[in-house]
């Protein structure tokens, strides 16, 4: 197996990735990003360096230095501010070169995976690795969604797609019919929580998040966990819906013990849910 360069942001999935290679033997080397992977999850008896998002040509010759052949970008990124980054000289030409595609996700992404193959590395999707948290078909839970709940997650789904095409979000909340509210910038858990005032009395909503048609597989791939379930409980929702075989789902038992604890449904959909509408 080709040696495993990790650019790691915050959350779970970069450990989970990391756990994975040293049950597999698979050797790696991680790139932690300061200001978003958190320092107390890497021990210092793992082989981490840590890098700055702009240092693009210090993190090459790491790459190089440690013969990775693939590598993985995994993990939430809170974008920064220029003075945070502080891109190095090679970081400051891919930003020139990027321009206006940085201003949404997905050409963003886009570029930074072709800078990194163009310098000869190999870039491959987390879901090469953790093949077992892919997303589903089905209710998995005891929580089964009415009928009103699936004819929202008809809506929503297609809702969320339509934003997806123009790179707006993955998510969308959506209580009898009514678009409540929409991710942008602020990530899942900030519009779950956000959406709390704008549910009328006795409705209660469900979540919907389903990857952008034009999104790049091997990067930022949708996710929700044990956190997105309390979230989801806190403000009343009846459930959630992710796409399956796009949508990570950060330990799947925990999520499933929490959901029926909670008394929301989680379920993986495709676009046969629009039928349901």
């Amino acid at each position: 197996m080709n040696k495993l360069g990790i650019v790691a942001g915050g959350g779970k999935l970069p450990l989970m990735v990391i756990e994975a290679c040293q049950q597999q033997g698979r050797p790696f080397h991680v790139f932690a990003l300061k200001g978003q992977a958190v320092p107390t999850d890497y021990p210092l008896s793992w082989p981490v360096s840590w890098i700055r998002l702009g240092d693009v040509g210090k993190g090459f010759a790491i790459a190089r230095r440690e013969k990775c052949r693939d590598i993985m970008l995994i993990g939430s990124v809170k974008r920064p501010g220029f003075s945070e980054i502080r891109p190095d000289w090679q970081g400051m030409k891919f930003l020139a070169k990027a321009g206006l595609k940085s201003l949404g996700d997905d050409g963003l992404l886009r570029a930074v995976i072709k800078e990194i193959e163009k310098e000869g590395f190999h870039v491959v999707g987390a879901d090469t690795v953790l093949t077992d948290c892919l997303a589903p078909l089905g209710v998995y839970g005891r929580v089964q969604p009415d009928t009103q709940a699936r004819k929202d997650i008809a809506r929503g789904f297609s809702v969320a797609k339509a934003l997806g095409k123009v790179d707006v979000g993955q998510s969308v909340i959506v209580a009898d019919g009514l678009v409540l509210a929409v991710e942008a910038i602020e990530g899942t858990d900030a519009l779950i929580l956000r959406s709390k005032d704008l549910h009328r009395p006795q409705t209660h909503g469900v979540l919907v998040k389903v990857k952008k048609p034009a999104q790049e597989q091997r990067a930022d791939l949708p996710t929700i966990g044990t956190r997105t379930i309390e979230n989801a409980a806190a403000v009343g929702l009846k459930g959630i819906a992710v796409e399956k075989d796009s949508t990570f789902v950060v330990d799947m038992k925990a999520v499933v013990e929490l959901a029926d604890r909670l008394g929301l449904f989680v379920m993986g959909v495709d676009a046969s849910c629009l039928k349901e509408k």
